[in-house]
């Protein structure tokens, strides 16, 4: 049986881009190395907000396998002191536990931070023994979270083989419902619409009819071409958006900054204009197959202008 060692390392960093997007890949935006370590290196996932870094790295006794280095197998891994930022609303667990004299946190979260996006949580080298290794993660995962009295490890938003694969090593399910969209071959947005029934038709066109009538326009900007002040002003949206409900958004300025360095093939942004003023924003990540609508905010409520800024401008989905 293969010999294999496990490292919990407190920044992603330590691992190094060659080597997890070797096993992750950069198909995945919110998974690869450069999304990740511009989380921690800007401040978003540190210990001090709720999000320690705690990632594992997976090498076997070889010294290299199929070209690769020793590495078998990399998974983020955050030591959590609240359920800030996940999209998963276990507060009611957490007071579960407290009513009954139990300590929820702090917990094990392995996810893409901020990001309530399916995808891969566990990345192995594709010769490797995958049930050894995922049973070895599990066992270690379990060892530390008992030596540091961790209440649980959550694995949020994994994709579908890897949640049948954990179960099995016994790790109870949680299920969650989310919508996706999925283009059909349609040919334009009408197209589109020919496929819902009569009254969503109407209402979908009634709803781009009211921000034609406020000479609302848009424009799309591709990572690398986005201006400094069309960033200065997505943020103040951003944070709009959360000022609003009474909370600070969770990115800081300094992570798009870093993200539109290291990665801006695989983001663009839409605005919202009002003559020449941009009046709203939405930010979207994409890869040769998917597009992810992310964050989004605006100057002053329009009604419909959400809706038509995330949803209906998005590329393959208008005319």
């Amino acid at each position: 049986m293969q010999e294999l060692s496990l490292t919990f390392v407190d920044s992603i960093s330590e691992i190094g881009a060659a080597t997890w997007n070797s096993l992750a890949t950069t198909d995945n935006p919110f998974m690869r190395y450069e999304f990740l370590h511009a989380l921690e290196s800007t401040g978003c996932t540190t210990g001090a907000n709720g999000w320690q870094p705690m990632h594992i790295w997976v090498k076997s006794g070889e010294q290299s396998v199929n070209g690769f280095d020793n590495t078998v197998a990399v998974m983020p891994l955050y030591f959590k002191t609240n359920s800030w930022g996940e999209y998963v609303f276990d507060w009611s667990w957490a007071n579960a536990y407290k009513t009954h004299g139990f300590e929820y946190y702090p917990k094990f979260v392995t996810a893409a931070p901020f990001t309530p996006s399916v995808g891969r949580r566990i990345f192995l080298n594709p010769s490797a023994d995958r049930n050894n290794i995922l049973s070895f993660i599990v066992e270690k995962v379990k060892e530390k979270a008992e030596f540091l009295s961790v209440s649980s490890w959550h694995v949020l938003f994994p994709l579908e083989q890897e949640h049948e694969e954990i179960s099995r090593l016994g790790i109870q399910a949680r299920i969650g419902t989310q919508f996706h969209w999925y283009n059909r071959d349609y040919e334009d947005f009408d197209h589109f619409l020919s496929a819902l029934n009569s009254r969503k038709r109407k209402a979908i066109r009634k709803e781009r009819q009211h921000i034609q009538s406020q000479s609302i326009s848009f424009r799309v900007t591709e990572g690398a071409e986005i201006s400094e002040q069309q960033w200065l002003d997505f943020y103040l949206f951003y944070q709009s958006t959360y000022l609003m409900r009474g909370m600070q958004g969770y990115l800081e300025q300094d992570f798009f900054n870093t993200v539109a360095e290291c990665m801006p093939e695989q983001i663009f942004m839409i605005n919202a204009m009002q003559g020449e003023r941009d009046i709203a924003a939405s930010l979207f990540f994409k890869n040769d197959e998917k597009l992810f609508g992310r964050y989004w905010g605006c100057r002053r409520d329009h009604q419909f202008l959400h809706f038509e800024t995330c949803y209906y401008q998005g590329p393959g989905l208008c005319d």
